[in-house]
């Protein structure tokens, strides 16, 4: 935890109580992605703030909910898709899995629910989502975790070795193949992933026609596919949907959530293919997964509606170079003792850093004017890093600026 306090906020740089600002170079949480204090969202608060303040499904017919669901399908390019908005990623995650066993049970008669998982995932915070998931330092212990545990191994080195030391490819997608048949695809529901790895590993990016082959395996066995895009998601890898850098692998569900609240407010949104929302409400689908009292809360839907104004106002050209340029600088930091890899695409990277490293290097950076977001996760030792992860609206002078600081902090150290 930094030893420092905010006392405000203005885009992509924070505040402290020093009088001193410090750049946010990890989004906060990965999150505020149009950066802080932005007058478009709240401009869209205030305006409906002064219409209503809340008004649920079950309460009032939500025009600015509906609004909402629209937009946000247009613009990730699944425009036919339907949409359950709820109040946090790891509850759109929860509400994903529900609608997939719904889907699954009516439409291929599956006797069980089962969601099968990679072991270097991480999909929530609650108890279900922690279980499934494969964080190695968030897992709950083994008498706690309701007999759950990834099935298969993600498509990246640390946690899929392979002889010799070569790199994964798109056959290590059999690997979804072979937890499917062993675990039964009459009692799979459902592959949940995330399409390029977050915080556990620290960007690690699947090899070309992974995805699309998952995709495949899935089909082949009436399994569908979730795609787990609450970090990914709106831009943070340069594309609208992070599996859209890949052809052919389009999900059955996806789930979207720090890049549509941005830090404004908490939400998810859960979106299933036209295709398959139908049977949710077939007379042998189970009950719907209850949303919430403040699910869809339409101050919370006001403040996604002006996230989506700041997104859809970028120039997506150059946002996608800049990124590239943000890549390429911090590549070039491979070159200097301690930092070992570089990894990842947009705005989103992991820096991996030599044992020992990470906390000095977090603690040099931020004395710099930079905060990151650290991650340990793959492989056996475990690597660690540190995130880096702007937001989007960040100037060619303010990357210029944070790359600077992180090469002279790690100079510093090493």
């Amino acid at each position: 935890m930094p030893d420092w306090d905010v006392v405000g906020a203005d885009g992509a740089w924070l505040h402290r109580g020093d009088g001193t600002r410090i750049l946010d170079g990890s989004s906060g949480l990965l999150c505020t992605n149009v950066g802080q204090s932005s007058p478009k969202v709240w401009s869209r608060i205030e305006e409906q703030f002064a219409r209503y303040t809340y008004g649920g499904a079950a309460v009032v017919r939500p025009h600015i909910q509906l609004e909402l669901t629209e937009r946000l399908c247009n613009a990730v390019g699944r425009p036919h898709d339907s949409v359950a908005l709820v109040t946090c990623g790891t509850l759109g995650v929860e509400v994903a899995i529900g609608l997939a066993r719904n889907i699954t049970r009516v439409r291929d008669k599956k006797q069980r629910g089962d969601i099968l998982t990679s072991g270097l995932s991480y999909h929530g915070m609650s108890a279900l989502t922690l279980a499934l998931g494969g964080n190695h330092a968030r897992r709950p212990r083994p008498d706690d975790a309701m007999g759950l545990t990834p099935a298969f191994p993600a498509p990246y080195p640390p946690a899929h070795p392979h002889d010799g030391g070569q790199a994964c490819t798109s056959g290590c997608a059999e690997e979804v193949a072979k937890a499917i048949d062993a675990r039964g695809a009459q009692n799979v529901a459902a592959v949940l992933l995330e399409p390029v790895n977050g915080t556990t590993g620290g960007a690690f990016v699947p090899p070309d026609g992974y995805l699309r082959r998952v995709g495949e395996i899935c089909r082949e066995r009436d399994v569908l596919v979730i795609h787990d895009e609450v970090l990914t998601g709106l831009w943070r890898t340069g594309t609208a949907l992070a599996s859209r850098h890949w052809e052919g692998c389009e999900p059955d569900i996806v789930i979207l959530s720090k890049g549509l609240g941005a830090g404004y407010t908490p939400v998810a949104a859960v979106l299933v293919s036209p295709e398959l929302a139908p049977l949710l409400h077939h007379k042998d689908a189970d009950p719907l997964p209850a949303m919430g009292t403040m699910a869809a809360h339409p101050l919370m839907a006001a403040a996604c509606l002006g996230v989506l104004d700041e997104l859809e106002a970028l120039d997506h050209q150059a946002l996608r170079a800049r990124g590239e340029r943000l890549g390429e600088a911090l590549r070039s930091l491979t070159g200097l003792p301690g930092v070992r890899k570089v990894r990842g695409f947009g705005h989103l990277y992991g820096v991996e850093v030599a044992p020992g490293l990470l906390w000095p290097l977090l603690k040099e950076a931020e004395q710099r004017g930079v905060f990151f977001y650290p991650f340990t996760g793959a492989g056996q030792p475990r690597s660690e890093g540190l995130v880096v992860a702007p937001p989007l609206i960040s100037t060619d002078t303010d990357i210029a600026f944070l790359t600077g600081v992180l090469c002279d902090a790690v100079t510093a150290l090493t």
